[in-house]
């Protein structure tokens, strides 16, 4: 079930060490049914633990941002797939242990990457490319969709995202320009705002830490 990137959850009576497993909609955090704080001998039986498949990042272009996103990433236990019609620039692709697709964006997305434990970020800077994937990527459950691109180009691509037929509500889960505000530059700077960014929301919804993206703190801290 995990390499069908499924929830499976195992419930384990601890009075008797009976175990059952199954399938689960969603990925819940580990409980108890009962209280253990009062005494030695906890009161219920029944542990239910989740797991998960393994967090992926679906990056669409393999540029050299990308290199840098896919290498940082992958050493934060990702699963990383890069996506790129453009047979020319795929096979320049240096990074190991990363699975290329060669697939139209929006094909790409709706098959590899439509779940709640997948980011999605379009680096391309070509419109063509990125706002196909996007416009498919705003439509799954991945807990992240970002593009890279200057605030004025954002503000043109969410214009043209209305003009696919997306609703604002699909389109405000976009983060563009994507990355903390740090002031990043360069590539590697600009891969290492974007998986700060990432970082903080994947903490913020496994762990219920609050990510404050203010600019004073993403710059000073």
């Amino acid at each position: 079930r995990l390499a069908a990137r499924e929830c499976t959850e195992r419930l384990v009576d601890i009075s008797t060490g009976d175990m059952q497993v199954s399938e689960q909609p969603r990925f819940k955090h580990l409980t108890f049914d009962g209280d253990c704080s009062q005494t030695d001998v906890p009161e219920g039986t029944t542990l239910a633990q989740t797991y998960g498949p393994r967090y992926q990042l679906f990056l669409i272009g393999a540029g050299q941002v990308s290199m840098y996103v896919a290498n940082i990433a992958r050493t934060l236990d990702y699963q990383v797939l890069v996506c790129d019609p453009r047979p020319e620039v795929l096979a320049q692709w240096p990074v190991e242990g990363v699975q290329l697709i060669s697939d139209m964006p929006d094909d790409a997305v709706r098959r590899y990457a439509n779940d709640s434990f997948s980011a999605i970020i379009a680096l391309t800077h070509d419109p063509r490319i990125d706002d196909m994937g996007l416009m498919e990527a705003l439509k799954t459950d991945a807990f992240f969709v970002g593009a890279m691109g200057s605030t004025r180009t954002s503000a043109k691509r969410r214009e043209r995202l209305l003009q696919l037929e997306l609703t604002s509500a699909e389109i405000d889960r976009l983060h563009a320009p994507v990355g903390l505000p740090i002031g990043s530059k360069t590539p590697a700077e600009i891969a290492v705002a974007i998986l700060a960014q990432l970082t903080a929301l994947r903490n913020q919804r496994d762990q219920n830490v609050v990510a404050d993206f203010r600019p004073h703190l993403a710059v000073s801290q």
